[in-house]
């Protein structure tokens, strides 16, 4: 590249970021230390009270900045059109460490209720048009030193999945630029709603990316982290229970997915199909219209992932046992023109043909919402 160009870009991309700076000069609300110029109208000490504040309409955007930093709290989303928007991706960090072993909240001294999976999540998102950018989501719980343990350690807890972003039954287009996730079992639960991810990075190790709920990711690193003992599988993943009646679930377009080092070759599948244990009118078990649906399209492959792509899991039988076995054929799992060592055509990994292919458009996974970036 000569000099002329360089200096081109460069200044090109200077305009570029202090038009962007400039179109977010006001925000309605602050959190914390606000650096000198920051223009919000009302400034906070925590997260949640600035979401607290937001108008309960949400007519129009309610937009809160955070500046770089750790922000130590749990954060619910209960009102719509909150933005929250951060300095910069990774060292704008709001964590968490809930896990789904620990004791609930409220129970009674020797009580054997626990929190749940669902409940760990750092930040849970219970309303519309939410939208996240330049910021990390992170639960903190010590998963690596917890998985180290051997069976039957005392210090061992029973329920080592811990959610770092819950798009809950209440959210629909929830979206979500140059934001990061990490954890490492189930890092980012959607289960409900749209909700559209770009440009960002989601990290974690068994089932880190599951639910009902349709999802597209685009232009982002899906990046498996290690286990805290040698194991052959180091996780999933996917684990998608989409609903027989929903077109798409999880959909990956242009992404790469990656390992952190540790993380051995031919050690991840792409995912399995998840029936969550469902309580209908006859009994409690692993709801059948959960089909889960998976779909990569036009993403590079790292060599931990799986020759055979896809793996079976177990659901809940009608007597209660784990005995039933969902396979990957029972599911909708499909990939179209993956590249990179994990890549590989066989019997075990599904193709979609190129006019399958393009009904995987932007447009026709998120039904109609134009996705703010």
């Amino acid at each position: 590249m000569n000099g002329g160009i360089r200096a081109w870009l460069t200044i090109l991309l200077s305009t570029t970021t202090l038009l962007s700076l400039s179109a977010r000069a006001h925000y309605d609300a602050a959190v914390g230390a606000v650096p000198t110029g920051t223009d919000a109208t009302r400034r906070f000490e925590s997260i949640q009270a600035a979401i607290d504040d937001a108008p309960s309409d949400g007519s129009a955007p309610f937009s809160i900045f955070l500046p770089a930093g750790v922000y130590e709290e749990k954060v619910l989303i209960d009102k719509p059109n909150v933005h929250l928007l951060g300095a910069e991706r990774d060292r704008t960090v709001i964590r968490w460490g809930d896990y789904a072993g620990m004791p609930a909240p409220g129970a009674a001294v020797g009580a054997t209720e626990k929190l749940g999976t669902f409940a760990t999540a750092t930040v849970t998102i219970e309303a519309r048009d939410f939208r996240a950018e330049n910021l990390t989501i992170e639960n903190s719980f010590d998963f690596l030193a917890q998985d180290a343990l051997p069976q039957g350690h005392p210090d061992r807890v029973n329920g080592m999945q811990a959610v770092a972003l819950k798009t809950g039954l209440n959210s629909d287009r929830a979206a979500f630029r140059n934001v990061r996730l990490s954890g490492y079992q189930d890092t980012l639960f959607v289960q409900g709603g749209r909700s559209y991810f770009v440009d960002s990075v989601i990290e974690g190790n068994v089932d880190f990316i599951f639910g009902a709920g349709q999802a597209l990711f685009e232009n982002s690193d899906i990046v498996t982290r290690p286990r805290g003992t040698v194991r052959e599988t180091v996780g999933y993943v996917t684990a998608p229970s989409t609903d027989l009646g929903d077109e798409y679930g999880l959909v990956f377009l242009h992404c790469r997915l990656l390992k952190a080092e540790g993380v051995p070759a031919n050690s991840t599948p792409l995912g399995r199909p998840w029936h969550p244990t469902t309580t209908f009118a006859d009994g409690r078990y692993a709801d059948p219209n959960a089909v889960g649906a998976a779909v990569f399209i036009h993403s590079y492959m790292d060599d931990h992932i799986t020759r055979t792509g896809w793996a079976s899991m177990r659901g809940t039988s009608r007597d209660g046992s784990k005995s039933t076995v969902f396979t990957p054929e029972s599911a909708r799992f499909f990939e179209y023109q993956s590249r990179g060592p994990g890549a590989q055509v066989n019997a075990n990994r599904p193709q979609l043909s190129e006019n399958e292919a393009a009904q995987y458009s932007k447009a026709r996974i998120l039904r109609g919402w134009e996705a703010p970036f």
